[in-house]
């Protein structure tokens, strides 16, 4: 290891805005050709089961960065922003219509639960995938 400072030490805000941009890219990407190779390998209901949670992940990487600017925000002593209390509200309300989106999917689907934890899963890959990346660097 040389005797430079870590990659982490110096991630600015927009650095870690950026990687989160690219995860939320890379999770759509991922989850768009995974959903449809599981479509042609599995059939219509995986691949929608997959997809679902694709865009689950995508949406939760896109909410997670604005509690990330919030939290940065209140950190750097700035004057909070004005949406802060709806931030946190969309955050809660995030949750319990996922939830609900969860169920209906695999009430309706009737698609693997396993395909739709592969999806789930896609923005932990892709934000670790991204963060290695910076670490390479």
């Amino acid at each position: 290891m040389t005797e430079g400072t870590h990659p982490l030490v110096d991630l600015t805000d927009e650095g870690l805005e950026a990687l989160l941009k690219r995860a939320m890219r890379n999770t759509l990407v991922l989850g768009a050709v995974l959903a449809l190779i599981v479509l042609v390998a599995s059939g219509w209901r995986n691949g929608a089961m997959l997809a679902v949670g694709a865009a689950i992940s995508a949406a939760s990487v896109l909410e997670w960065q604005r509690l990330i600017r919030l939290i940065n925000a209140k950190l750097d002593q700035h004057k909070t922003p004005r949406g802060a209390a709806m931030v946190v509200a969309f955050f809660v309300l995030r949750l319990t219509v996922f939830a609900a989106v969860i169920y209906g999917s695999l009430k309706c689907f009737q698609g693997s639960v396993v395909s739709l934890l592969c999806g789930l899963g896609l923005a932990v890959a892709a934000t670790a995938w991204e963060a290695f990346q910076l670490l390479r660097d």
